[in-house]
C-alpha cells in the first residue's frame, strides 16, 4: 500500500514515468485489479523510450493483462529493429512464444545465441522451440547441453528421452539413474527424472518397473501442491447452478469479421489432433493455444483468476456483448484474411457457456476420449503446476467427473451450441468424422483436411511428435499394460459421485 501511494504521487509529477507505470501496473494485478493494471501498462506503451529491456518490460506486463495488439505494437518499436542485446532478444523470442509464434520465437532464440545467451534456462527454452519446430536433432544437442551444465536438470532430460522412442539396445537408463543419485529429494527435479524413466521402461516394456517410477514421479508432484477435489465439486456445482438456460441466452450482438472456433475438451483427449484437421482447410487458421478468453473475462471482472467464486458471484453483472468484443479486437488479427482462427485451449470446457453468451457466432468443438484413456494419459504425462489433479488418481478421476458433469449441464442448458467429436471416430475414420465437424463449422469439404501430415506449422503441445505422423489409432487402451496399477482409478471413475 505504501510503495502504491509513492508511486501514484511520482506519477502526479511525472505522469508517464514508465518505471512507476510499469511498478504500479504489476501491483494493481496483484490486488486483482486487472482494469488498472491494463490502464497502466498501455499508458507506459504509449511512451515507451528508446530502450529495448523497457519495451521487453511492458509487453510482458500488457500480455499479462490480456492486450495482445498492444504486444505487437511494442513488438514493432524501432529500438528493437537491429538489437544485438542478448537478454532483449530472449525477452523478444519469449514474447513470440507466448504468442504461438514460434517460428518468430525460434529465430530469436537462434539471434540470441549468436548474441552470446548460454544460460541453461536460455539453452532448455530454445530447444523447447526447436522442438516445437520440427528440429528434433538440433534439440537434442541442445539438451545435451543442458545435462551437462546441470546433471540433475530433471525437466532436461525428460525432454530428452521424449524425443523418440527408445529400444534396449539405446537409452539413457543408466544416465538417469545416476542423474537421480545426485538430485535433491521431493523437487520437481527429481519428479521429472522418474517421469522419464518410466518413459524410457515403457518404451523397452518394462511395465512393472516403469509404473513404480511413474508412481514416485506422480507422488512427489502431488505433495508440492494444495490441491482440495472438494473445492473443485463445489465450484462447479455454483457455476452449473448460476448458468441457466435463460441465463446463457447470447448477447443480443453480431461480431463482424473472422470468427473462433474453440477447441475444448481434457487435456490429452486429442484437441491437437483435431486443430491440425481443421487447420488444414484453406478458410481455417489455427492460433494455438490461447488464452485471450479468460484474460477478456478477468478483465470485464476486474479480477486476475479467471474462475473462481468472485467471478462466479459478478457473472450476473458483467457485459458479454462487451466481453466478446474485446476477444475478437484482440484475436482476429491472427485470421490472416480467413473466415475462422481457432482457439484451442482444453480447460475452456469449464467457461463454455460465457464464451456462447457473449460470442454468439462461435462455434465449440469437445473432444470426447475414453475416460481410461484419457485420465491414464493425463497421469502420465507431467502438465505442470496448473494441473495439480493429474498426478493423484482419485484427484485426477475427480476431476474427470467435474468435466462430465459441466459438459453434462451445457448441453442441456444451450443444446446443439456445442458439437462432440468422439477421439475413436476421429482415429479410426477421419474422413466421415471431418465431415460431421465441417458441416457444423460452415465450411465446405476439403479432401486434403484429413492428412495432417501436409500441415507443417509449429506444435507446441505434448503431442508435438504424433501429429506429424499419418491419423493412427495405436493410442488406444495404452493404460491396460498397467491394468492391475490402475484399478484404483477405474473404481474411482466409477464410484465418484456427480
Amino acid at each position: 500500500m505504501a510503495a502504491r501511494i509513492t508511486l501514484e504521487s511520482l506519477l502526479q509529477r511525472d505522469p508517464v514515468h514508465i518505471h512507476a507505470l510499469l511498478t504500479l501496473s504489476g501491483i494493481a494485478f496483484e490486488e486483482h485489479r486487472v482494469r488498472d493494471a491494463a490502464m497502466y501498462a498501455l499508458t507506459a506503451m504509449s511512451h515507451l523510450p528508446a530502450d529495448g529491456g523497457l519495451v521487453v518490460d511492458a509487453a510482458m506486463m500488457l500480455l499479462r493483462v490480456g492486450e495482445t495488439v498492444a504486444v505487437r505494437d511494442c513488438l514493432d518499436h524501432p529500438v528493437l529493429s537491429n538489437t544485438s542485446d542478448g537478454s532483449v532478444l530472449m525477452g523478444l523470442a519469449t514474447l513470440r512464444k507466448m504468442l504461438g509464434e514460434h517460428r518468430e520465437a525460434l529465430t530469436l532464440f537462434n539471434q540470441a545465441a549468436a548474441a552470446g545467451m548460454g544460460t541453461i534456462d536460455f539453452r532448455f527454452q530454445r530447444a523447447l522451440e526447436l522442438i516445437f519446430n520440427g528440429q528434433m536433432d538440433d534439440a537434442e544437442a541442445e539438451l545435451k547441453i543442458c545435462l551437462r551444465l546441470e546433471p540433475s536438470f530433471g525437466r532436461g532430460a525428460l525432454a530428452l528421452t521424449r524425443l523418440r522412442k527408445q529400444t534396449l539396445e539405446k537409452n539413457h537408463l543408466d544416465d538417469l539413474r545416476g542423474r537421480l543419485q545426485e538430485v535433491e529429494k521431493g523437487t520437481e527435479d527429481h519428479a521429472a527424472l522418474e517421469f522419464a524413466v518410466y518413459k524410457e521402461l515403457e518404451d523397452t516394456q518394462r511395465y512393472d518397473l516403469a509404473w513404480e517410477a511413474l508412481a514416485r514421479g506422480n507422488a512427489i508432484l502431488y505433495a508440492r501442491h494444495q490441491h482440495d477435489p472438494d473445492y473443485e465439486r463445489h465450484l462447479f456445482g455454483n457455476l452449473i447452478r448460476r448458468c441457466t438456460p435463460q441465463f446463457l441466452q447470447d448477447a443480443d450482438v453480431v461480431h463482424e469479421g473472422p470468427q473462433p472456433i474453440f477447441i475444448i475438451g481434457m487435456p490429452r483427449s486429442g484437441t491437437t489432433l483435431l486443430d491440425r484437421v481443421l487447420g488444414n482447410h484453406s478458410q481455417v487458421v489455427s492460433a494455438g493455444e490461447l488464452d485471450d478468453f479468460g484474460l477478456q473475462l478477468r478483465w470485464v471482472a476486474d479480477h486476475r483468476t479467471t474462475l473462481d467464486e468472485y467471478v462466479l458471484e459478478r457473472l450476473p453483472d458483467l457485459d458479454y456483448a462487451e466481453l466478446g468484443r474485446r476477444y475478437l479486437e484482440r484475436t482476429q488479427w491472427r485470421a490472416q484474411g480467413a473466415r475462422f482462427f481457432i482457439d484451442k485451449l482444453p480447460r475452456n470446457w469449464m467457461i463454455a457457456g460465457l464464451i456462447h453468451r457473449a460470442l454468439p457466432q462461435a462455434r465449440i468443438l469437445n473432444l470426447v476420449r475414453d475416460p481410461m484413456d484419457v485420465c491414464f494419459s493425463n497421469f502420465r504425462a507431467l502438465l505442470g503446476d496448473t494441473f495439480p489433479w493429474s498426478y493423484d488418481m482419485h484427484a485426477l478421476a475427480a476431476h474427470y467427473k467435474q468435466y462430465r458433469r459441466v459438459l453434462a449441464h451445457w448441453h442441456a442448458a444451450m443444446p446443439g451450441q456445442i458439437l462432440d467429436v468422439p477421439y475413436n471416430e476421429l482415429t479410426r475414420d477421419p474422413e466421415a468424422m471431418a465431415h460431421k465437424v465441417l458441416d457444423y463449422c460452415g465450411l465446405e469439404w476439403e479432401p486434403g483436411c484429413v492428412d495432417i501430415t501436409r500441415n507443417k506449422a509449429a506444435v507446441a503441445t505434448l503431442s508435438m511428435s504424433q501429429v506429424r505422423e499419418p491419423i493412427h489409432t495405436r493410442f488406444f487402451e495404452e493404460w491396460r499394460n498397467y491394468e492391475q496399477q490402475l484399478q484404483p482409478l477405474r473404481e474411482a471413475i466409477a464410484e465418484l459421485p456427480i
